[in-house]
């Protein structure tokens, strides 16, 4: 088997050196962490003075980017796990020349600056991910490292070193390790042998509480080895500052560490060298102060009186420095990309078509057709559609947190990815297997989203997002093209009971800003759904069914559009009285009690409602077309909490739902008790209707 994710082949070979203009340019950085978040009053002002070194270190060396274009598709990634140290990274963009200059330092923290609290992706040149939640940075940096692997796999397949491979360097925290999702994140990494995944665990036994040891003892280091890493320690100097050699002699080691990732335990002390506020709690979360801001800088050999200062020679000499390298960078890699186009005509137009977010063309054909009148789960629809465009979409990939036979996340033929070439496995395989962990799964969704060439999806039941939550809150903050699949959409799961039936889920996810929550009404909306999915880069959930649905008796191109637009009428009356909206599996109840109403001459019209979102993106007049504003008898039926649907049933209005836990039972029965059913919403259009008089 070809060996993929080889170590990086640019990286530095020449013996270490630690010279003058390195030592004075990390005084400087260790100075202007204190002296930024002394000018904002608040932030972390410990971690990126004692980080200064290792990642100063990190981007001379071992970081592989060019500052004149922090989007090259060549690049290494390198991920602020410890998301509270921000101005770690501020600091080598700045020295990079990437995008922030002094002033930007000197507005850290401010309204309207490049140098928010917490790194932001989107926001400022060179952040590769938002981070900030613990742990999170770890996790997502597995799905970059995944990423890259596919990527090689899908556009150079069969070679050895490949213009497609890139490291991805992580600073992490005690805080991102105590997390669970790293934890998640780290032991699925092992299992998959990514040996182009670098974590430097900055142990330095402080958190806002105090000494580390109160709640977290366990040996990290024998973790990481469990989980099959490749790990390696280096301790502190005797002064109490980073040992820059010995970290640079592990990260030596773990670029010839092909098959498996590298863990480096780095001992550090917080805030070192200041001479009262080193290694206590105050430096991890606030400013030290002036005074002894004045007097870590005389320990330094600053001037007091300066703040902000950073030699301006200096500074040219280290910008040139790091753009010369990239440059050479850029030109080796660009030989070896030359030299692919050359040879892969086919990749290279696929290539050219992810880079420019295109759609491949037969997409819209490749859509499984349903008959009207079956009765077909919208997760197995799913998974039908998930099969059909995967033909035509190779960058489709993705799986679930070990529930794929029930989620229907597998594609249909392809090869699982692992690490191993076997007949059912490849190093780049299409079926991701993420084991029970739904956190680091969203994460890592959001890992290879942000490459922005292929498009993960990872599912789960519902109920289970609340796991997730984290990831997917940050997908919608990065406006990521993140899909999340989540089945068992409610109560008519059934037997399973309340600890799986999701009630306030469809709300909570739709009360985050940016993010999509499609449930599907039939099959047919559910291919739809998936189209409309492609067709656009949010993060979005798709909410699907357990149990069969009939499939409506509408044209696939009103349904496609529909749903393209998030909503529209499934049945139009001539002269309506009323209009029925639903979601999902209750909008076949609510055409039910549509014929019952028309039996009782109450015309109305009923509205399918996949995606809210996106119905509310729609201009007004399409809007006020499906929800027509002068018909004031509205009902909204749900099998779900009912707290969102009042703003479109207005004060007159209806609202059918469940507002409580549901209970173990067979999925008609529980329809029936508790009242979410035909019968139920021909009462409440009634109701409606005779509170007008």
């Amino acid at each position: 088997m070809p060996e993929m994710n080889t170590p990086n082949s640019d990286a530095r070979t020449s013996p270490f050196t630690w010279e003058a203009d390195d030592r004075q340019a990390v005084t400087y950085l260790r100075a202007l962490a204190m002296d930024s978040v002394q000018a904002a009053g608040n932030g972390h002002p410990g971690t990126a003075m004692s980080l200064a070194p290792a990642s100063y270190l990190l981007f001379r060396d071992y970081v592989r980017h060019d500052p004149t274009d922090p989007s090259w598709l060549g690049r290494d990634r390198f991920v602020m796990s410890a998301g509270h140290s921000s101005l770690t990274l501020y600091s080598q963009l700045f020295l990079s020349g990437i995008g922030l200059e002094m002033a930007d330092l000197q507005a850290f923290r401010t309204w309207g600056s490049a140098t928010p609290g917490h790194p932001e992706y989107g926001h400022t040149p060179g952040v590769e991910t938002t981070t900030g939640p613990l742990g999170q940075g770890v996790a997502t940096a597995v799905g970059m490292a995944m990423a890259s692997r596919f990527e090689h796999g899908l556009l150079d397949p069969g070679a050895g070193e490949s213009p497609f491979d890139y490291r991805v360097w992580v600073i992490a925290s005690d805080g991102d390790l105590e997390e669970g999702v790293s934890a998640e994140a780290s032991s699925l990494a092992g299992r998959q042998q990514l040996g182009n995944l670098c974590v430097i665990w900055d142990d330095n036994r402080i958190s806002i509480e105090g000494d580390t040891a109160i709640a977290f003892d366990e040996d990290v280091v024998a973790r990481y080895r469990a989980y099959g890493w490749d790990v390696h320690e280096v301790d502190m100097l005797e002064n109490g500052d980073v040992d820059v050699a010995g970290l640079d002699a592990a990260l030596r080691a773990s670029l010839a560490a092909t098959t498996a990732p590298s863990f480096i335990r780095l001992r550090t002390t917080i805030a070192w060298p200041a001479p009262n506020a080193r290694g206590t709690a105050k430096s991890h979360g606030s400013a030290l102060g002036a005074d002894e801001v004045a007097a870590t800088k005389i320990e330094l050999g600053l001037d007091p009186e300066v703040d902000f200062a950073f030699d301006d020679e200096l500074l040219a000499r280290i910008r040139s420095a790091r753009a010369e390298r990239g440059r050479q960078h850029r030109e080796a890699w660009n030989t070896r990309f030359d030299s692919w186009r050359a040879t892969h005509p086919s990749e290279s137009s696929l290539l050219d078509r992810l880079i420019a977010r295109h759609l491949p063309e037969g997409l819209e054909e490749a859509l499984p057709t349903f008959n009207p009148g079956a009765s077909v789960a919208t997760r197995k629809a799913s998974g039908d559609t998930i099969s059909a465009i995967a033909r035509v979409l190779p960058e489709l990939w993705g799986g679930s947190a070990d529930l794929a036979e029930s989620n229907n996340t597998t594609i249909a033929g392809a090869k699982s990815f692992l690490p191993e070439e076997t007949e059912t496995s490849s190093p780049s395989g299409r079926v991701i297997h993420f084991g029970i962990r739904e956190h680091a799964m969203g994460a890592i969704v959001n890992g290879i989203a942000l490459d922005g060439l292929t498009r993960p999806f990872g599912g789960t039941f519902l109920v289970f997002s609340d796991y997730m939550r984290g990831a997917v809150r940050l997908s919608a903050l990065m406006n990521l093209p993140s899909t999340f699949v989540w089945t068992h959409d409610s109560i008519g799961l059934g037997e399973d009971g309340p600890t799986h039936q999701p009630i306030e889920h469809l709300w909570s996810l739709r009360a985050i800003p940016g993010f999509a929550v499609c449930r599907p009404a039939d099959a047919r909306e559910t291919a739809a759904a998936w189209l409309a999915v492609l067709e656009q880069r949010g993060p979005v959930g798709l909410i699907l069914s357990r149990q069969g649905l009939p499939v409506l008796d509408v044209p696939e191109s009103e349904v496609r559009e529909g749903v393209r637009r998030g909503g529209y009428v499934i049945r139009r009356a001539d002269d309506p009285q009323a209009i029925i909206m639903a979601t999902g599996s209750e909008v076949s109840v609510a055409l039910d009690a549509a014929d019952r109403l028309a039996d009782l001459g109450i015309d109305v019209n009923v509205v399918s409602l996949p995606c809210l979102e996106w119905f509310d993106a729609q201009d007004a007049a399409y809007r006020d077309s499906v929800l027509r504003p002068d018909i004031s008898a509205r009902v909204a039926v749900e099998a779900g909490s009912t707290i969102g649907w009042h703003r479109y049933v207005g004060d007159g209005g209806r609202v059918i739902g469940l507002d409580h836990f549901g209970a173990s039972a067979d999925a008609g029965r529980l329809f029936d008790e508790f009242d979410i059913t035909a019968d139920a919403v021909v009462s409440a259009v009634r109701s409606a209707l005779s509170s007008e008089v």
